[in-house]
């Protein structure tokens, strides 16, 4: 079995709850939610040390109080930190609001996530059997990088083209697969890049990877807490199940029951106040 290896961001995420969202220039009042642990990157280190593989988390924190509790986080859930703290930077702050019908709008200030560098995974050792997952709240030429010296290495390259950039080519056509939802679909399509194979989430309608197509697990309406970092739960899962082997819909069902399981609780990760 082999080990999954996020490069990806590491986020404090900051909460806010309203009962609907602003339109353009309007002020509303909102009730705070709390501070937690999140990041595209964390998020999916999590869920894939959930689902039961061995995690290794490569990023970066600012050298303050948030970017201390989050590496302890870390430790406890049992994934390894290939972290850099960055002194005079601050860790990575996501704003969160969220409606009443738990949709939710997102702005992220990256701070020390720009500052993962190109070297990020020198000493990390991946080969064969290893799967790399990453997302694109870190710089995408490092995105890039690390994406091809995986495929060199002979690891499986899973990329989250989220939020949606412009990679280099080469490193979108050695990822088996390149993650997208809906809109992140027609963005891709509109770019020209060509993945080496493609896997398209639809939330609760479930996920397609190249003619494999899976349905979704219903969660009850009353049973959704908030969205927040479903798609996330879901890739980090994914990498989990390819790493152990599975095949492309046991990684996909995979997928599915944990981003169902997502939902149920609010915030990007369970139990993740920091």
């Amino acid at each position: 079995m082999g080990r999954v290896v996020v490069v990806g961001s590491l986020n404090v995420d900051v909460v806010t709850r309203v009962e609907r969202h602003p339109q353009p220039g309007e002020t509303l009042l909102g009730e705070p939610a709390g501070r937690f642990a999140g990041g595209k990157g964390g998020n999916q280190a999590l869920a894939a040390r959930r689902a039961g593989a061995d995690v290794v988390m490569v990023g970066a924190v600012g050298g303050d109080e948030a970017g201390e509790a989050y590496l302890a986080r870390l430790a406890a859930a049992g994934v390894e930190a290939a972290v850099t703290r960055c002194a005079g930077v601050p860790t990575g702050t996501a704003y969160i609001t969220v409606d009443e019908a738990a949709e939710n709008t997102i702005v992220v200030v990256p701070g020390a996530n720009h500052r993962v560098a190109g070297t990020a995974l020198d000493g990390v050792g991946l080969g064969p059997g290893d799967v790399l997952l990453c997302s694109l709240e870190v710089p995408t030429d490092v995105v890039a990088r690390a994406a091809l010296a995986a495929d060199r290495a002979g690891a499986r390259v899973v990329l989250n083209l989220a939020p949606y950039a412009s990679v280099l080519p080469d490193a979108v056509a050695v990822a088996d697969p390149v993650v997208v939802n809906e809109s992140e679909m027609r963005q891709l399509a509109d770019s020209g890049l060509l993945p080496g194979s493609l896997l398209v989430t639809f939330g609760a309608a479930g996920a397609r990877w190249g003619l494999e197509q899976v349905d979704g697990h219903a969660v009850p309406a009353g049973e959704v807490a908030d969205t927040v970092g479903a798609g996330d739960a879901f890739c980090g899962a994914l990498a989990a199940a390819l790493a152990a082997g599975a095949d492309h819909r046991s990684a996909l069902e995979a997928g599915n029951r944990a981003g169902a399981e997502a939902v149920r609780w609010s915030g990007a990760q369970p139990d993740a106040a920091l």
